[in-house]
C-alpha cells in the first residue's frame, strides 16, 4: 500500500505541473493563388515530440478535431471542408469507443476557396485540439489574413502570408504593437470617450497592487480544503445509502470469520478501505487527465456542459426517487468478483474493494457524479482529486472502524426504510442544483428564461414537497406501505418547511443571503420591493472611467462573472449592507465586468499574452484579458479601486464577508 501512495502523490504532482502553459504546435500559414480563381488557405504545424493533433476525433466539429472558421470573407468563399495532408495515424480510442486519427510530428490542414470579386480580404483561423498520453490541452485558434487582388483580375505571382510569429520580424516593434493595443481595445464597444486616453487606461499596474497589497497569502488551498470537506461529506451521506450500508457488516463479518487471528483480520480490513480510497482517487484522477485545469475552467459557464450537468442532475435525481435504476452491468461484477476469490494477498482485497465499487454504483454514482460536477466547474486541476480522496475516507472508515471494533456491530442501526428517505432525500437536493445549471448558462448567454423569481418559485416548490415527503404525505416506487415518519425525519420535514417559507420573501426583493451563491442575482428580478439595491450602473471600462473622470469620482471595479458562486455570495452578505451601500452608489464609480459573459464583440481584437498570440471574441474574452494583464489576476470576485487616470488607490480584495473590513476597504479609497 505504500507504493501505491507513493505512485499517487507523485501522479498529484505530475498533474500540478501539467498546469503550467505548454505549446506544443507551431504553425505557419500561407495563401497559395491556384491561378484558377481558386486558392489554397494553408496552415503548416510541426509537432513536438509526444504531443498529435487530431484530424478526426469526438465528431467532425468537435473540441478534438480540426475545424475551419471565418471573421471575414470578402471577395472569396470556401470551396468543400478543411483537409488535413500529412502521414495519419488510425486508432481505436477504448475510451470514447471510436475510431480517432491524428497526426504526429507534422501535418498541414488545407482549406479550398473560390474567389468571387478582383479584390479579397480574408480574416479566417483554424481550431485544433493537441493531445499527448497524458492529457488534452484545450482547443487553440491559428489565424491567417490575406488582402489583394485575385487572380480573376490579372495573373500575378503566388501570394504568402506569413503566420502572426512569422509577421512580427517585418511589423512594428512588440513594444509600439503593445502601445497601441489598448487604444485598439478601448476602441470596441466604446461610447462617447473617444478624448479618453484609453492607452494609460489599459497599462498594467501589478507592481503598484503589490505594493499596496504586501505579501498577501493565496486562497486557493482553502479552497480545496472546502472541496475536501465537501467529498468527505459526500462520502459519509453515500454510506446511509440501501447499496452501502448493509454491505459493512457482511464483510466485516467476512474478514473476522477469515482469520481467527484478529489483528490480521484489521490488517485485512485497513487494507480494503484503502483500495476503496485507491480506487475512488484514481478516478478523480482520471477525470482531471482527461480534461485539464483549463478545459475544467472553460466548463463553468459553457452553455452546452451546463446543460448537459443539468440534464445529468436531473437523472440521477429521477433514480433516487424511484423512476430507475443506474447500474453498471452485472457482468462486471461477477467477473471481478470471481477473480478476487481465484487470487490471493493484496490483490484480492483490492478486488473485492473494487467489486464493492461495481455493486454499490447505483447510489454512490449520482453522489460521484454530482461531486465530480460541482468540483470540476471551479476550474481548480487538483479539485476532482482531492474531492474523491475526501468522498474515499468517508467511505472506508466504517470497514476499518467495525473491524477494529467488532462490538460496535451490534449497536450499529438496521437497514429499513429510512435508507430511501436518504435516498429520495437526496434526489429532491439534486433536482434543486440542476436549477443552479440551467441559471448558469441562462445568465452567459442572456436567455433569460430563468430570472430570481421563477428560480425561486421551482427551488420553493421542491423543497415544500421534500418536507411533505418526509412528513409522508408524499410516497415514491420504493416507500412501504408502512411508510411512516420517524423522529429525525419529523426535525428534517421542519427544517425543509421553514427554509420553504424563508425564500417565499425572495419573491419581492428580499436579499436571501442563505442561498446568494446559487439564486441568480437580483438584477434579474421584474419585481423588487426592496429599497437599497447596490447594482453597478456601468458594465463596460471604457464608459465607467469616462463617467469617474466627468463627475471626478473614484472607480471601484468589480471582475465578477455569471458563474461566480463567491460573487453572489459578497452581493448578498456584504453589498447589500446599508453603509457598503451608501459608499458603493454615491462615493464611488461602480464598474462590474462578467469575464463570462458569451455576448460576442463587434469585431474581434486580436492580442499578445506571454509570447501567444489570440483572439478576444466575446464581452468576457476582453475582461478576463484586462484583469490578466493591467492587474495580474485571474480569480472572481476581485475588487480594485482606481482613481480616474486608472492606477490603484489601495490594495486589491478578493472573497471575504468581513463587512467592517470591506469598509475599511472602501474609505482607504476614498482617503
Amino acid at each position: 500500500m505504500k507504493k501505491l501512495l507513493t505512485i499517487l502523490v507523485l501522479l498529484v504532482a505530475f498533474v500540478a505541473a501539467k498546469a503550467q502553459m505548454m505549446d506544443p504546435v507551431h504553425f505557419t500559414t500561407q495563401m497559395k493563388d491556384l491561378k484558377n480563381g481558386e486558392a489554397e488557405l494553408v496552415f503548416k504545424a510541426t509537432i513536438d515530440a509526444g504531443w498529435h493533433v487530431y484530424s478526426t476525433g469526438l465528431g467532425n466539429d468537435g473540441p478534438i478535431s480540426a475545424s475551419f472558421h471565418k471573421n471575414k470573407m470578402d471577395g472569396a468563399e470556401p470551396v468543400g471542408k478543411l483537409q488535413a495532408r500529412g502521414k495519419e495515424i488510425k486508432q481505436f480510442d477504448k475510451l470514447f469507443e471510436m475510431e480517432v486519427r491524428y497526426f504526429e510530428q507534422a501535418v498541414t490542414f488545407v482549406q479550398k476557396i473560390k474567389f468571387t470579386k478582383p479584390k479579397y480580404d480574408i480574416d479566417c483561423y483554424i481550431e485544433y485540439g493537441a493531445c499527448n498520453d497524458q492529457a488534452c490541452l484545450p482547443p487553440s485558434e491559428v489565424q491567417l489574413k490575406a488582402a489583394g487582388t485575385s487572380s480573376l483580375a490579372e495573373s500575378q505571382p503566388e501570394q504568402q502570408l506569413t503566420s502572426a510569429a512569422e509577421a512580427s520580424a517585418t511589423s512594428p516593434s512588440s513594444s509600439a504593437r503593445d502601445s497601441s493595443l489598448a487604444a485598439e481595445i478601448g476602441s470596441d464597444n466604446l461610447a462617447g470617450s473617444d478624448s479618453l486616453a484609453t492607452t494609460n487606461l489599459w497599462a498594467p499596474v501589478v507592481s503598484e497592487l503589490q505594493a499596496f497589497n504586501g505579501n498577501a497569502a493565496p486562497t486557493e488551498n482553502m479552497a480545496l480544503w472546502l472541496i475536501f470537506i465537501e467529498g468527505l461529506l459526500g462520502g459519509f451521506i453515500a454510506l446511509f445509502t440501501p447499496c452501502v450500508w448493509p454491505i459493512i457488516p457482511m464483510t466485516v463479518s467476512f474478514f473476522l470469520k477469515r482469520n481467527k487471528d484478529r489483528s490480521k483480520a484489521i490488517r485485512e480490513a485497513a487494507t480494503y478501505g484503502a483500495s476503496i480510497v485507491v480506487i475512488y482517487v484514481l478516478l478523480g484522477l482520471a477525470v482531471t487527465l482527461l480534461f485539464g485545469a483549463s478545459a475544467l475552467n472553460a466548463l463553468a459557464t459553457n452553455a452546452v456542459f451546463n446543460i448537459f450537468f443539468c440534464l445529468l442532475l436531473v437523472v440521477f435525481a429521477a433514480s433516487f426517487l424511484g423512476a430507475f435504476e443506474i447500474t453498471l452491468p452485472a457482468s462486471w461484477s461477477t467477473k471481478i468478483d470471481e477473480k478476487s476469490e481465484s487470487t490471493t494477498g493484496l490483490l484480492s482485497i483490492f478486488l473485492m474493494a473494487f467489486t464493492l465499487a461495481l455493486v454499490s454504483f447505483s447510489c454512490t454514482g449520482p453522489i460521484i457524479g454530482f461531486l465530480l460536477v460541482a468540483v470540476s466547474t471551479q476550474g481548480s486541476i487538483v479539485a476532482p482529486t482531492i474531492g474523491m480522496l475526501g468522498f474515499a475516507i468517508a467511505l472506508a472508515i466504517p470497514f476499518t472502524l467495525f473491524a477494529m471494533f467488532p462490538s460496535l456491530l451490534k449497536s450499529a442501526p438496521k437497514s429499513g426504510g429510512w435508507m430511501n428517505a436518504i435516498k429520495v432525500t437526496l434526489g429532491f437536493i439534486e433536482l434543486a442544483f440542476a436549477l443552479k445549471f440551467l441559471s448558469v448558462a441562462d445568465l452567459a448567454y442572456g436567455w433569460h428564461i430563468l430570472d430570481r423569481e421563477v428560480f425561486l418559485s421551482l427551488w420553493i416548490v421542491i423543497f415544500g414537497l421534500l418536507g411533505a415527503y418526509l412528513l409522508g404525505w408524499l410516497k415514491f416506487p420504493h416507500d412501504d406501505d408502512k411508510h411512516r415518519t420517524n423522529v429525525p425525519q419529523f426535525f428534517l420535514a421542519m427544517a425543509s418547511l421553514a427554509f420553504t417559507i424563508y425564500m417565499i420573501p425572495g419573491l419581492w426583493g428580499a436579499p436571501l443571503k442563505a442561498i446568494s451563491a446559487f439564486a441568480p442575482p437580483m438584477s434579474t428580478q421584474d419585481f423588487n420591493l426592496q429599497k437599497t439595491v447596490t447594482e453597478a450602473k456601468y458594465k463596460d471600462y471604457e464608459q465607467g472611467m469616462a463617467a469617474a473622470k466627468a463627475e471626478h469620482k473614484p472607480v471601484i471595479i468589480d471582475f465578477t462573472g455569471f458563474g461566480c458562486v463567491n460573487c453572489r455570495k459578497m452581493e448578498a452578505a456584504v453589498w447589500s449592507d446599508p453603509q457598503v451601500a451608501d459608499i458603493l452608489n454615491n462615493k464611488y464609480i461602480l464598474i462590474s465586468l462578467y469575464v463570462d459573459d458569451k455576448t460576442p464583440l463587434a469585431t474581434p481584437i486580436e492580442v499578445e499574452e506571454n509570447g501567444q498570440k489570440r483572439t478576444l471574441r466575446t464581452v468576457g474574452d476582453k475582461w478576463s484579458y484586462l484583469q490578466r494583464v493591467k492587474f495580474g489576476a485571474n480569480a472572481q470576485p476581485f475588487y480594485v479601486l482606481l482613481n480616474e487616470e486608472g492606477h490603484p488607490l489601495a490594495g486589491s480584495r478578493s472573497y471575504d464577508e468581513d463587512i467592517q473590513g470591506y469598509i475599511e476597504f472602501l474609505n482607504k479609497g476614498l482617503k
